[in-house]
């Protein structure tokens, strides 16, 4: 690996620092993404049972909204009536809007440091092509044709221009599919979190009623 970094000489350090960040974001995202953490699947109708005959105490609530993204989404809702019992429909949809906003935004926390290192992974690799297209002419000053240039300087070149291209490649395809993999998880996230915001208002609303 050392010397393959050697042949590819400086260009390919870009990368390398791309590599390494593509690497820990989707770790990351890996671990911050979990269903557990974004929407348990009994939470909304566990919820509803509890508050269905009062909004349920402050230190409840507060744990609801430690509990996931959905828990924050649904205390938001809870703490609203609570404060104002007689709060209207579109001041209750306000409030529930503004925390499905803010969810939506952790949720999409890091996708395009991603996305952008997929975009920018083949440019840094064209540029490594580019250096070593410039070894390779520049091997060849003085020489003529094609060929009677310095062999190593030349040989220098190509490794600076083939190793860069596909590392390039190997560094933007994985970081794209990872992209796409997690922007279709944040898109499916965010529909629940909408239908269930729904159901819930229609609840905080019979239950304020």
């Amino acid at each position: 690996m050392l010397s393959i970094i050697q042949a590819a000489g400086w260009p390919i350090w870009p990368l390398i620092a791309c590599s390494i960040l593509a690497l820990a974001l989707i770790v990351e995202r890996f671990i911050s993404l979990k269903a557990s953490k974004i929407t348990p699947p009994a939470l909304l109708d566990e919820v509803i049972s509890v508050s269905r005959q009062g909004v349920p105490g402050q230190q409840m609530v507060e744990q609801l909204a430690q509990n996931s993204v959905l828990g924050e989404v649904l205390a938001s809702g809870l703490k609203a009536v609570a404060t104002t019992p007689h709060i209207s429909e579109e001041d209750l949809r306000a409030q529930m809007e503004s925390a499905g906003r803010a969810a939506a935004h952790k949720l999409e926390r890091y996708l395009g440091a991603l996305a952008t290192i997929a975009s920018a992974a083949p440019l840094l690799g064209l540029l490594g092509t580019v250096i070593g297209m410039i070894e390779i002419f520049g091997s060849q000053a003085g020489g003529g044709a094609v060929g009677t240039g310095n062999p190593a300087q030349l040989a220098h070149g190509i490794s600076i221009a083939l190793y860069n291209t596909a590392f390039g490649l190997i560094v933007a395809i994985p970081a794209l599919i990872f992209w796409r993999y997690f922007r279709a998880r944040v898109d499916s996230y965010l529909l629940t979190l909408e239908l269930a915001s729904e159901q819930f208002v229609r609840h905080l609303l019979r239950l304020r009623g």
